[in-house]
């Protein structure tokens, strides 16, 4: 258990860059706090002292906000970072090298006895507020974006955001790993319509920033001084050089 303890410290070192020393781990963080707890109530819970584990799971959520069943199954370098509210159900099973923000939910949703809360696999990744719902699978790897609501199996490696959520596509995907994970972020496929409006904007500048730069080579091709052409489009008319393309 000390090995695992151990490890869980150094996990939220290489997950948090606002750690500093292990002293504040050990004191300061819910989430490691709860873990700890969890790995103890879990050992009660297998070995049929199931009130007691039930218990300890219980004060734990009443210190550090964080509602841990005591028969959930948790793998090792698991990381909760904030962690108010998460709520992890009693059949989840959750793999190695996780990570969890604040607000999110591992729930199930029938009242049958047997399996009902998600399986995540390793390197799991969810973000803040999300909802995975159901004895579903979330593949190793995959990734689950703030807010989204999950009823659906999650395939390895992928990303999956919005209410139902759904998989991003190939290339978005890329675009997603290639700029990091976070918690807070924001996709353009998310139902959201402000953000789908700035990515419009953003798009809509890109593609005139194109344009403008393909004018001005073709305009240096006739012998035009482009530093000329940029001052008087500047001093007399700023739609200057989309008149030129019209």
């Amino acid at each position: 258990m000390f090995s695992a303890i151990r490890e869980d410290i150094a996990s939220v070192f290489d997950r948090d860059p606002a750690a500093r020393n292990t002293w504040e781990v050990i004191t300061c963080y819910p989430g490691f706090h709860a873990l700890v707890v969890h790995r103890l109530s879990h050992w009660f819970w297998v070995h049929d002292l199931k009130w007691f584990g039930r218990f300890l799971s219980h004060l734990a959520r009443w210190f550090t906000g964080i509602e841990i069943h005591p028969g959930a199954r948790i793998g090792r370098r698991f990381f909760i970072d904030h962690g108010m509210g998460v709520v992890i159900g009693e059949t989840a099973e959750i793999g190695d090298d996780c990570t969890l923000y604040h607000g999110v939910t591992l729930g199930g949703t029938s009242w049958n006895k047997g399996k009902r809360h998600p399986t995540l696999g390793r390197g799991v990744v969810i973000g803040a507020g999300a909802k995975v719902l159901g004895p579903i699978t979330v593949g190793e790897g995959a990734r689950i974006g703030s807010n989204a609501v999950v009823v659906k199996d999650v395939p390895a490696g992928a990303t999956a955001v919005g209410i139902p959520a759904r998989i991003l596509d190939e290339v978005k995907a890329k675009t997603a790993e290639k700029m990091g994970f976070s918690a807070y972020a924001i996709s353009s496929d998310m139902n959201d319509p402000i953000a789908k409006a700035i990515h419009g904007l953003l798009d809509h500048t890109v593609n005139i920033d194109q344009r403008i730069a393909k004018i001005l080579v073709e305009l240096e091709k006739l012998g035009a001084r482009i530093e000329d052409v940029k001052a008087t489009a500047d001093r007399f008319d700023p739609n200057y050089l989309n008149k030129i393309v019209d």
